[in-house]
């Protein structure tokens, strides 16, 4: 069977995509503060990085011959960016250390999809690979600079 490591990240990659969308849903929902106005409409925009990742990872999956987890069911139980049920009164600066450490594992989750493809010769997932990764460090620094934080990029 071919590409059989290639797959099995990249399913996990559909399983915490779908969980890190949820996670900035929440923080979109449950926002409050100072920044509103601005945050609010800006997380509209991750989600939609967030989802458009999800579509290109689960379409390459497809693609191998693959198949996605596309339940909510199968997602909680393979996801390990972790939930917990939204609740008022965490503040805006909490969110976005959550979702900057969900990042931060999904970066390390592409960098080891980067190494299988490396090693199963698969060029095309690769690339995908490599440029979600990019777009999530992107995102860390901002986020972070928010927070009034340097990048601190694992490279």
């Amino acid at each position: 069977m071919k590409y059989v490591k290639t797959k099995k990240i990249l399913n996990q990659a559909v399983a915490d995509l779908s969980a890190l969308s949820a996670m900035i849903h929440q923080t979109h929902w449950y926002m409050r503060g100072s920044n509103f106005i601005k945050l609010h409409p800006q997380m509209d925009d991750y989600m939609e990085q967030v989802d458009a990742q999800l579509d290109v990872v689960s379409e390459r999956l497809i693609t191998l011959d693959g198949s996605p987890y596309s339940t909510l069911r199968e997602w909680a139980d393979n996801a390990k960016i972790k939930q917990e049920p939204g609740i008022w009164g965490v503040s805006t600066e909490k969110r976005f250390e959550e979702l900057i450490l969900a990042l931060r594992y999904m970066t390390k989750l592409y960098q080891e999809g980067l190494d299988v493809t490396d090693t199963e010769g698969d060029d095309v997932t690769n690339g995908i690979f490599c440029d979600f990764k990019g777009e999530f460090e992107k995102l860390i620094w901002m986020l972070r600079a928010e927070l009034n934080l340097a990048p601190e990029i694992d490279i």
